[in-house]
Parts: structure tokens; C-alpha cells; sequence
């Protein structure tokens, strides 16, 4: 089935993100030409619509050989990239599957007045719409992003599903759910100042699962920096959102290169 063949499936909010995590088949790279050229040839069908971006990534450690992130609107056009990459000495070790999202505790202009006015004094008319106008820009920008990202040009990345705590009753402060809405937007503000801090060192790309895969949501990491990539997960499970309520999978972390040098590095060849 080529691109053309199916017709095209898009979430009402959001664009489609696969996580495809793959080991290489030694006997089949070895007997099998072109194992590369497989996977070159997928990756560029998969991007011909340019709203559609892959990145490939060689793993650290034996999880898997290559990790290949896939995002774009079309689920349809990702599920024939998931489908063309198997005709290649590829072997699947793990896979994760969420939508982009924004986040539902994403501050409202009335907090950033209330936030002006308690913790900078701001209370002139003028000075305020001023501020407020620059926040709305911010704002756009960061709503975009979440939502149609652009993956970002780091060296490493580092991918992990997570959830948030249900078990026992909200007295016990491990049902994060059974928290009021207020109580967990405070919280999550907490979560995301921390999160702030690292801007500049690592690009943070939150992706939802609830419903579509085993976890609530996906976290993907991007950093030339592979020690920002520990000092921020270590820092914030130190946070109330993570330390009474996070919940987490497997980490994977790999190199990310173009995808030519990132198939010779883990022994496929055109």
C-alpha cells in the first residue's frame, strides 16, 4: 500500500507521534543488500508531505539497536512507514504510539495578571496590557509548539512513557487523579518551573497516551548535553508531581544522527 492507496487519518487536536524501536538481524543484514536503502526509501516516502518529520536515533545500551521517532498529522502515512520498515533486516524491540497535545493545566491570562499584580507589583493599566500582550505572544508560540512541534537538532535524546498515580484514596496523596483540578494546576506549575529552568540545555516534547497505549503519557528528551538529560529527570523527581504521583517505564536513550550515518552505525548498509 503506497501513501496514495489509503485515506488519511488525523486526530482533531494533534498530530500522530510513533516511538519505533528496532534490533538489528545480524543473518538477514548480512545475506540481504540494500538493508539501509529499506529503510532510506521509508523514511522518504514517509516525509514527501513535509508536515511529516522522522529522526533516527542509534541506542545506547542493548534495548535495541535503532530508534527511529516518527510525527506528522496523517496516522495512516506513519502506520505505512511502521509497515515499510519491517521488509528491512529489522527486528521490533519496543514501540510506543501517543498524539501531541496541549497541557491542560497551561496558565490562563487571568493567572498571568493575578501572577503580574502578586509577584512583580505590575498594577498600571498600561504597564499590564503591555505585559499581558507579550504573554499572549509567548503563549501562541508555545501552544503551537506542543502541538505541531518541530524536532529539534540535539545530539541525544532520551524517550520514556510515564503516568500518574491512582492507587489508594486521595487522603493518601497517591491518587492523582481524586486531587481537585485547582490542587493539581498548582502542582503541575510547580512540575514546570522546574522544567523551565533547564531551557537553553534540553527541548521537552510531552506527548499523550491515555487510551492508545500502555502509559498515560510519552516523554521525549533532547539534549547535546547527555549529563542535562540525567540532572533533569533526577532534579524533578525530587518535585511533588513526581515524587507522590509519577509513575514511569522504560528509558531509552540513543544518538541521533542523520538517518545514512545512523544505519551504518548499527551495521546496515546500502
Amino acid at each position: 500500500m503506497t501513501s496514495d492507496d489509503r485515506a488519511r487519518v488525523e486526530a482533531s487536536s494533534g498530530w500522530g507521534v510513533l516511538h519505533l524501536f528496532y534490533e538489528v538481524d545480524p543473518a538477514r543484514a548480512a545475506d540481504e543488500v540494500g538493508g539501509a536503502k529499506r529503510v532510506l526509501d521509508a523514511i522518504a516516502a514517509c516525509t514527501e508531505d513535509p508536515l511529516h518529520q522522522v529522526l533516527t536515533c542509534a541506542v545506547l545500551g542493548h534495548k535495541a539497536d535503532l530508534g527511529i521517532m516518527a510525527v506528522g498529522p496523517d496516522l495512516a502515512r506513519l502506520q505505512v512507514l511502521q509497515h515499510a520498515l519491517r521488509s528491512a533486516p529489522l527486528t521490533p524491540a519496543y514501540s510506543y504510539v501517543s498524539l501531541t497535545e496541549a497541557s491542560e493545566y497551561a496558565m490562563t491570562e487571568d493567572d498571568e495578571r493575578a501572577r503580574l499584580a502578586a509577584d512583580e507589583g505590575v498594577t498600571d493599566p498600561a504597564e499590564l496590557e503591555e505585559r499581558l500582550a507579550a504573554w499572549r505572544e509567548r503563549i501562541v508560540h508555545y501552544r503551537e509548539q506542543r502541538l505541531h512541534p518541530q524536532l529539534p537538532q540535539r545530539s541525544t535524546l532520551c524517550f520514556y512513557p510515564m503516568s500518574k498515580r491512582r492507587t489508594g484514596s486521595a487522603a493518601g496523596g497517591e491518587n492523582w487523579f481524586a486531587l481537585p483540578f485547582d490542587a493539581r494546576k498548582e502542582l503541575m506549575a510547580g512540575h514546570a518551573r522546574v522544567g523551565r529552568s533547564y531551557a537553553g540545555r534540553v527541548v521537552q516534547l510531552i506527548t499523550g497516551s491515555t487510551g492508545i497505549d500502555d502509559w498515560e503519557w510519552g516523554v521525549t528528551l533532547f539534549s547535546d548535553d547527555p549529563a542535562a538529560l540525567k540532572e533533569i529527570v533526577y532534579e524533578m523527581r525530587f518535585d511533588p508531581v513526581s515524587a507522590q504521583y509519577g509513575e514511569f517505564g522504560p528509558f531509552v536513550t540513543g544518538l541521533v544522527l542523520d538517518p545514512a550515518e545512523a544505519l551504518r552505525r548499527v551495521g546496515l548498509h546500502e
